[in-house]
Protein backbone atom coordinates (compact mmCIF):
# COMPACT_ATOMS: atom_id res chain seq x y z
CA UNK A 1 0.00 0.00 0.00
CA UNK A 2 1.34 3.77 -0.83
CA UNK A 3 1.57 5.81 1.99
CA UNK A 4 0.08 9.21 1.96
CA UNK A 5 2.22 12.22 1.51
CA UNK A 6 2.66 13.73 4.57
CA UNK A 7 2.27 17.80 5.23
CA UNK A 8 5.76 18.02 7.11
CA UNK A 9 5.89 18.87 10.78
CA UNK A 10 2.99 20.77 11.80
CA UNK A 11 5.38 23.95 13.17
CA UNK A 12 2.78 25.60 15.00
CA UNK A 13 2.05 22.68 16.91
CA UNK A 14 5.82 22.16 17.70
CA UNK A 15 6.26 26.10 19.23
CA UNK A 16 2.68 25.40 21.38
CA UNK A 17 4.30 22.15 22.76
CA UNK A 18 7.65 23.76 23.35
CA UNK A 19 6.02 26.57 25.01
CA UNK A 20 3.64 24.82 27.26
CA UNK A 21 6.52 22.45 28.13
CA UNK A 22 8.65 25.20 29.34
CA UNK A 23 6.48 27.17 30.68
CA UNK A 24 5.33 24.39 32.66
CA UNK A 25 8.42 23.56 33.93
CA UNK A 26 9.41 27.16 35.08
CA UNK A 27 5.86 27.33 37.03
CA UNK A 28 6.45 23.93 38.68
CA UNK A 29 10.45 25.07 39.22
CA UNK A 30 8.74 28.33 41.26
CA UNK A 31 5.99 25.91 42.87
CA UNK A 32 9.03 23.45 44.55
CA UNK A 33 11.01 26.40 45.42
CA UNK A 34 7.43 28.08 47.30
CA UNK A 35 6.93 24.42 49.34
CA UNK A 36 10.93 24.43 50.18
CA UNK A 37 10.53 27.87 51.38
CA UNK A 38 7.67 27.20 53.35
CA UNK A 39 9.37 24.46 54.98
CA UNK A 40 8.85 20.95 53.28
CA UNK A 41 11.35 18.84 52.88
CA UNK A 42 12.58 19.23 49.78
CA UNK A 43 14.75 15.96 49.35
CA UNK A 44 11.32 14.33 50.01
CA UNK A 45 9.22 15.84 47.33
CA UNK A 46 11.87 15.81 44.55
CA UNK A 47 11.89 12.21 45.53
CA UNK A 48 8.46 11.52 45.26
CA UNK A 49 7.56 13.71 41.85
CA UNK A 50 10.93 11.89 40.32
CA UNK A 51 9.36 8.20 40.98
CA UNK A 52 5.62 9.48 40.54
CA UNK A 53 7.04 10.82 36.49
CA UNK A 54 8.88 8.04 36.11
CA UNK A 55 6.02 5.70 36.65
CA UNK A 56 3.66 8.10 34.58
CA UNK A 57 6.43 8.54 31.48
CA UNK A 58 7.23 4.41 31.61
CA UNK A 59 3.32 3.50 32.13
CA UNK A 60 1.29 6.27 31.00
CA UNK A 61 -0.71 4.25 28.63
CA UNK A 62 -1.41 1.52 31.07
CA UNK A 63 -2.92 4.20 33.24
CA UNK A 64 -4.62 5.46 30.61
CA UNK A 65 -6.37 2.11 29.38
CA UNK A 66 -6.87 1.07 33.12
CA UNK A 67 -8.42 4.69 33.92
CA UNK A 68 -10.87 3.60 30.84
CA UNK A 69 -11.50 0.31 31.60
CA UNK A 70 -9.51 -0.67 27.96
CA UNK A 71 -8.89 -4.03 27.36
CA UNK A 72 -6.19 -4.57 24.47
CA UNK A 73 -7.39 -7.41 21.88
CA UNK A 74 -5.96 -9.58 19.14
CA UNK A 75 -6.57 -9.85 15.41
CA UNK A 76 -8.11 -13.00 15.96
CA UNK A 77 -10.57 -11.26 18.78
CA UNK A 78 -11.13 -8.38 16.55
CA UNK A 79 -9.89 -9.07 12.93
CA UNK A 80 -11.79 -5.97 10.78
CA UNK A 81 -10.55 -3.35 13.53
CA UNK A 82 -6.94 -5.04 13.47
CA UNK A 83 -7.08 -4.69 9.43
CA UNK A 84 -8.68 -1.16 9.46
CA UNK A 85 -5.97 0.61 11.73
CA UNK A 86 -3.32 -1.39 9.86
CA UNK A 87 -4.06 0.09 6.56
CA UNK A 88 -4.18 3.69 8.39
CA UNK A 89 -1.10 2.64 9.81
CA UNK A 90 0.61 2.44 6.84
CA UNK A 91 -0.90 5.27 4.82
CA UNK A 92 0.29 7.36 7.67
CA UNK A 93 3.89 5.37 7.52
CA UNK A 94 3.59 4.78 11.48
CA UNK A 95 4.27 0.81 12.97
CA UNK A 96 1.20 -0.24 13.75
CA UNK A 97 0.14 0.11 16.97
CA UNK A 98 -1.20 -1.74 19.61
CA UNK A 99 -5.22 -1.92 19.82
CA UNK A 100 -7.43 -1.99 22.51
CA UNK A 101 -11.37 -1.89 23.23
CA UNK A 102 -13.66 0.35 25.67
CA UNK A 103 -16.90 -1.61 26.31
CA UNK A 104 -19.07 1.48 26.42
CA UNK A 105 -22.30 2.84 24.63
CA UNK A 106 -20.75 6.61 24.24
CA UNK A 107 -18.90 6.89 20.66
CA UNK A 108 -15.28 7.72 21.28
CA UNK A 109 -11.67 7.20 20.65
CA UNK A 110 -8.02 7.60 21.90
CA UNK A 111 -4.25 7.57 21.55
CA UNK A 112 -2.09 6.88 24.49
CA UNK A 113 2.27 6.06 24.64
CA UNK A 114 4.95 7.74 24.89
CA UNK A 115 6.27 7.12 21.10
CA UNK A 116 5.28 5.63 17.74
CA UNK A 117 6.76 2.06 18.65
CA UNK A 118 4.83 2.40 22.10
CA UNK A 119 1.24 3.55 20.67
CA UNK A 120 -2.01 2.13 21.70
CA UNK A 121 -5.27 3.29 19.54
CA UNK A 122 -8.24 2.55 21.80
CA UNK A 123 -11.84 2.85 20.28
CA UNK A 124 -15.15 2.37 21.99
CA UNK A 125 -17.21 -0.21 20.97
CA UNK A 126 -20.39 2.72 20.68
CA UNK A 127 -18.21 3.81 18.20
CA UNK A 128 -17.74 0.85 15.99
CA UNK A 129 -21.47 0.74 16.11
CA UNK A 130 -22.51 3.71 15.30
CA UNK A 131 -19.67 5.00 12.64
CA UNK A 132 -19.47 3.70 8.98
CA UNK A 133 -16.53 2.30 7.94
CA UNK A 134 -14.94 5.24 6.11
CA UNK A 135 -15.77 7.18 8.94
CA UNK A 136 -14.26 4.74 11.40
CA UNK A 137 -11.09 4.83 9.35
CA UNK A 138 -11.07 9.30 9.89
CA UNK A 139 -11.39 8.53 13.01
CA UNK A 140 -8.66 6.28 13.62
CA UNK A 141 -6.23 8.44 11.09
CA UNK A 142 -6.90 11.37 13.44
CA UNK A 143 -5.64 9.22 16.66
CA UNK A 144 -2.73 7.95 14.51
CA UNK A 145 -2.07 12.03 13.55
CA UNK A 146 -1.57 12.35 17.01
CA UNK A 147 1.35 10.21 17.38
CA UNK A 148 2.51 10.79 14.47
CA UNK A 149 2.64 14.41 16.02
CA UNK A 150 3.93 13.29 19.24
CA UNK A 151 1.87 15.60 21.30
CA UNK A 152 0.10 12.70 23.33
CA UNK A 153 3.11 12.45 25.61
CA UNK A 154 3.19 16.13 26.40
CA UNK A 155 -0.54 16.67 27.03
CA UNK A 156 0.07 13.69 29.71
CA UNK A 157 3.08 14.89 31.55
CA UNK A 158 1.26 18.55 31.32
CA UNK A 159 -1.92 16.66 32.82
CA UNK A 160 0.16 14.98 35.58
CA UNK A 161 1.82 17.86 36.99
CA UNK A 162 -1.58 19.76 37.09
CA UNK A 163 -3.20 17.34 38.89
CA UNK A 164 -0.43 17.22 41.93
CA UNK A 165 -0.80 20.60 41.85
CA UNK A 166 -4.81 20.10 42.29
CA UNK A 167 -4.32 17.74 45.14
CA UNK A 168 -1.31 20.18 47.32
CA UNK A 169 -4.17 22.92 46.73
CA UNK A 170 -6.63 20.40 48.49
CA UNK A 171 -3.98 19.41 50.87
CA UNK A 172 -3.12 22.49 51.97
CA UNK A 173 -6.34 23.45 52.75
CA UNK A 174 -7.01 20.74 54.74
CA UNK A 175 -4.10 20.79 56.32
CA UNK A 176 -4.88 24.84 57.12
CA UNK A 177 -8.07 23.88 58.81
CA UNK A 178 -6.75 20.87 60.43
CA UNK A 179 -3.70 21.47 61.95
CA UNK A 180 -1.06 23.12 58.61
CA UNK A 181 2.51 21.61 57.58
CA UNK A 182 4.76 21.04 60.74
CA UNK A 183 4.75 22.72 63.80
CA UNK A 184 1.94 24.90 63.31
CA UNK A 185 3.81 26.67 66.91
CA UNK A 186 6.60 27.77 64.91
CA UNK A 187 6.14 31.53 64.18
CA UNK A 188 4.73 31.64 60.39
CA UNK A 189 2.94 28.72 60.03
CA UNK A 190 -0.31 29.54 59.34
CA UNK A 191 1.40 32.18 56.92
CA UNK A 192 3.06 29.21 55.49
CA UNK A 193 0.29 27.12 54.66
CA UNK A 194 -1.81 30.25 53.07
CA UNK A 195 1.16 30.55 51.04
CA UNK A 196 1.38 26.93 49.79
CA UNK A 197 -2.40 26.83 48.81
CA UNK A 198 -2.45 30.74 47.13
CA UNK A 199 0.72 29.27 45.47
CA UNK A 200 -0.96 25.92 44.46
CA UNK A 201 -4.28 28.01 43.23
CA UNK A 202 -2.20 30.16 40.54
CA UNK A 203 0.07 27.18 39.68
CA UNK A 204 -3.23 24.80 38.75
CA UNK A 205 -4.99 27.78 37.14
CA UNK A 206 -1.33 28.66 34.88
CA UNK A 207 -2.00 24.80 34.19
CA UNK A 208 -5.54 24.64 33.57
CA UNK A 209 -5.60 27.56 30.58
CA UNK A 210 -1.58 26.05 29.10
CA UNK A 211 -2.63 22.73 28.86
CA UNK A 212 -6.10 23.72 27.26
CA UNK A 213 -4.52 26.20 24.80
CA UNK A 214 -2.63 22.87 23.32
CA UNK A 215 -5.46 20.66 23.95
CA UNK A 216 -7.56 22.69 21.21
CA UNK A 217 -4.76 23.51 18.46
CA UNK A 218 -3.51 19.70 18.20
CA UNK A 219 -7.23 18.69 17.85
CA UNK A 220 -6.71 20.67 14.61
CA UNK A 221 -4.10 19.31 13.61
CA UNK A 222 -5.08 15.36 14.32
CA UNK A 223 -8.24 16.83 12.04
CA UNK A 224 -6.08 18.27 9.04
CA UNK A 225 -3.44 15.03 9.73
CA UNK A 226 -6.71 12.97 9.44
CA UNK A 227 -8.14 14.68 6.19
CA UNK A 228 -4.35 14.39 4.81
CA UNK A 229 -4.43 10.33 5.34
CA UNK A 230 -7.59 9.62 4.22
CA UNK A 231 -8.41 11.96 1.60
CA UNK A 232 -11.63 12.77 2.50
CA UNK A 233 -12.19 15.41 5.30
CA UNK A 234 -15.66 14.93 5.20
CA UNK A 235 -15.76 11.54 6.38
CA UNK A 236 -14.01 13.26 9.63
CA UNK A 237 -16.81 15.54 9.14
CA UNK A 238 -19.65 13.21 9.29
CA UNK A 239 -18.12 11.15 12.17
CA UNK A 240 -17.53 14.36 14.21
CA UNK A 241 -20.98 14.81 13.69
CA UNK A 242 -22.60 11.39 14.57
CA UNK A 243 -20.48 11.67 17.75
CA UNK A 244 -21.39 14.62 18.74
CA UNK A 245 -24.99 14.16 18.03
CA UNK A 246 -24.68 10.71 19.99
CA UNK A 247 -23.46 12.20 22.88
CA UNK A 248 -27.35 14.08 24.01
CA UNK A 249 -28.38 10.25 24.50
CA UNK A 250 -25.50 8.92 26.63
CA UNK A 251 -26.73 8.79 30.32
CA UNK A 252 -25.03 11.69 31.90
CA UNK A 253 -23.22 9.36 34.71
CA UNK A 254 -21.37 7.65 32.19
CA UNK A 255 -20.11 10.94 30.90
CA UNK A 256 -19.14 12.41 34.22
CA UNK A 257 -17.04 9.13 34.96
CA UNK A 258 -15.70 9.29 31.54
CA UNK A 259 -14.83 13.24 31.67
CA UNK A 260 -11.49 13.31 33.09
CA UNK A 261 -10.15 11.40 30.00
CA UNK A 262 -11.66 14.85 27.69
CA UNK A 263 -8.44 15.73 26.46
CA UNK A 264 -7.25 12.39 24.99
CA UNK A 265 -10.62 11.51 23.58
CA UNK A 266 -11.32 12.66 19.83
CA UNK A 267 -14.62 14.75 21.12
CA UNK A 268 -15.14 15.53 24.93
CA UNK A 269 -17.79 13.67 26.83
CA UNK A 270 -19.96 16.15 27.31
CA UNK A 271 -23.42 17.25 25.67
CA UNK A 272 -24.15 20.07 23.32
CA UNK A 273 -21.82 23.12 23.10
CA UNK A 274 -22.84 24.82 26.30
CA UNK A 275 -19.96 25.21 27.81
CA UNK A 276 -17.33 28.16 27.00
CA UNK A 277 -14.49 27.32 24.70
CA UNK A 278 -12.06 28.61 26.77
CA UNK A 279 -12.53 26.43 29.40
CA UNK A 280 -12.54 23.03 27.07
CA UNK A 281 -10.25 20.57 26.00
CA UNK A 282 -11.25 20.76 22.25
CA UNK A 283 -12.18 23.33 19.86
CA UNK A 284 -16.02 23.86 19.21
CA UNK A 285 -17.95 21.03 16.68
CA UNK A 286 -18.49 24.30 14.03
CA UNK A 287 -14.97 24.93 14.15
CA UNK A 288 -13.69 21.70 13.56
CA UNK A 289 -16.61 21.18 10.83
CA UNK A 290 -15.37 24.66 9.32
CA UNK A 291 -11.77 23.74 8.94
CA UNK A 292 -12.21 20.31 7.37
CA UNK A 293 -14.55 22.15 4.77
CA UNK A 294 -11.93 24.40 4.11
CA UNK A 295 -9.27 21.50 3.31
CA UNK A 296 -11.90 19.83 1.85
CA UNK A 297 -12.20 22.52 -1.10
CA UNK A 298 -8.05 23.06 -1.14
CA UNK A 299 -7.96 19.30 -2.03
CA UNK A 300 -10.37 19.57 -4.79
CA UNK A 301 -9.17 22.95 -6.30
CA UNK A 302 -5.44 21.18 -6.65
CA UNK A 303 -6.89 18.02 -7.90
Amino acid sequence: MVRRPWYGRDTELSIRMFLVSFLLFVVYLLFIGVLFAAGLDFVSIAVLAAVVLGVQFFFSDKLVLWSMGAKEVSPQEAPRLHALVERMAALADLPKPRIALVSTSMPNAFATGRSPQSAVIAVTTGLLDRLDEPEIEAVIAHELTHVKNRDVMVITIASFFATIAYFVMRSAMFRGMFGGFGDRRREGGASAVVLIYVVSVVVWLVSFFLIRALSRYREYAADRGSAIITGAPSNLAAALLKISGTMQRIPKRDLREAEGMNAFFIMPAVTGESFLELFSTHPSLEKRIERLKRIQQEMEAMS
